[in-house]
């Protein structure tokens, strides 16, 4: 592999996906293709969905409120990573966040539970939710996101699976 050019900061591209609900749909694979890491932020559904991940990325994951079973016993709730100078928090409900992320050293939070893929940005820390890649839900897209590090610039897209 050839290095980057002396100018350019590599670029770590982090999957996001969350509330797969034991679906892990087609597209996903190519959605998370050349991501680096796939953070998976709860409600996993069945284990058979972090290996089919895993085959894409390495893959951090947390359960969520539906994670249950002997299978999700080993599971974290909450899991914490640094890429570069960025420390992520992952969670599956914001609304049970108990740190200050004011005075953290995390710059972006990752969350799942809502089913709404959601981007906030809060006194210099990043909030993603990347919605729901799992069965559709009311009238919500079903989507994931991919995240984008260089040096400290950080940037997030959502992608929609189709339906």
């Amino acid at each position: 592999m050839k290095p980057p050019p002396h100018d350019a900061p590599p670029c770590f591209i982090i999957g996001v996906i969350s509330d797969t609900h034991g679906l892990l749909r087609p597209e996903v694979t190519d959605a998370l293709e050349g991501s680096h890491l796939i953070i998976h932020a709860g409600d996993i559904g069945k284990p058979e969905i972090i290996t089919g991940l895993e085959f894409i990325a390495p893959v951090l994951a947390i359960k969520g409120n539906n994670d249950v079973g002997p299978w999700a016993k080993s599971i974290p709730t909450t899991q914490s990573t640094t890429i570069g100078e960025h420390h992520i928090f992952v969670i599956h409900d914001v609304k049970q966040l108990e740190i200050d992320p004011i005075h953290s050293p995390y710059t972006v939070i990752i969350s799942g539970h809502s089913h709404k893929p959601t981007v906030n940005e809060h006194n210099g820390t990043v909030f993603l939710n990347p919605g729901s890649a799992g069965p559709k839900r009311f009238s919500l897209p079903t989507t994931l996101a991919r995240l984008s590090i260089q040096g400290p610039r950080l940037s997030h897209e959502f992608i929609t699976l189709s339906n």
